[in-house]
């Protein structure tokens, strides 16, 4: 291999894993790298003192770029918007930053920022890049960066879970989640869901999904009563938590990620786009 295509490949889990965070869909994000190699490629290397340092730094901009056409997208979106699910390896669950930073739910906080706060809180928080390198990243200087990065962590610190979970923890409640929707016990599911639980189902206009949030344990317990008797729910690791993958004929129909808070689940994301289940097949591996 020549040292560019060497170099690329090098850091693309990495690049990937940036673009992913920044947009929340794999498919716009491997768009993003297919964008970042071609200029990559145009690249006086010479010129290159930190070869990681400068591919996330296309990286980002090609990210930006895409982020703000994906807000447009998302406008005109049917119902509900979730990230596209991926199916994580294993040592993902390991690196608790790494996995908090890639879950359903604070990929949700995370849409709740501003095209540059969630570049610059991402580089920073989860990439630990330093103020001058997100500054060349996002076309600012150094110190609005701070203070961009400043506000997004306040941001985000307001809307993440109360606490941090275990893997163990989720685990537990997501087996009893199981439990409870494969016996049809209505008492055992109420007892696993918080009061105000939240569940938020993305059909995308494709498939059946309710095209508002369903909240409080009561109502959500009834749309899983709904989930076909004829289905194989699967655990799983998905964006490096315990969800479950339920299959209907062996084809699968809906991703289910969990968010736990206090050993019981406040939030429910049912991914049933098809257009969002087509890496659920193949593990995806994100990097820092």
């Amino acid at each position: 291999m020549d040292s560019a295509t060497e170099a690329f490949l090098a850091h693309r889990n990495l690049l990937f894993t940036v673009a992913y965070e920044m947009l929340g869909s794999a498919a716009d994000a491997e768009d993003v790298l297919q964008e970042t190699w071609l200029r990559w490629v145009g690249v006086d290397f010479g010129t290159v003192l930190d070869q990681r340092a400068y591919l996330i730094r296309i990286t980002t901009r090609q990210a930006l770029q895409r982020l703000r056409t994906l807000r447009r997208r998302k406008e005109s979106y049917v119902g509900p918007w979730l990230p596209e699910p991926l199916l994580t390896t294993p040592d993902v669950a390991e690196d608790v930053e790494l996995a908090d930073s890639v879950s359903m739910a604070m990929l949700l906080v995370l849409e709740t920022l501003t095209p540059t706060e969630r570049a610059v809180f991402v580089l920073r928080e989860v990439f630990d890049l330093g103020y001058d390198e997100i500054a060349e990243a996002v076309d600012k200087n150094p110190a609005a960066v701070r203070q961009i990065a400043h506000r997004a962590r306040a941001h985000v610190a307001a809307r993440r879970p109360r606490e941090a979970v275990s893997p163990a923890q989720t685990r537990d409640a997501l087996e009893a989640f199981k439990r409870a929707i494969e016996t049809g016990d209505l008492q055992r599911l109420l007892d696993i869901l918080s009061p105000d639980v939240v569940l938020l189902g993305d059909g995308g206009g494709v498939v059946p999904a309710s095209l508002e949030p369903v909240v409080g344990a009561g109502q959500v317990a009834q749309v899983l009563g709904r989930i076909a008797p004829t289905a194989s729910l699967q655990p799983a690791q998905v964006n490096g938590h315990p969800a479950l993958i339920i299959r209907i004929d062996g084809e699968i129909n809906t991703v289910v990620a969990l968010r736990v808070d206090e050993g019981l689940i406040t939030g429910l994301y049912a991914v049933r786009n098809p257009e969002k289940l087509s890496r659920m097949e193949r593990e995806t591996t994100v990097s820092r």
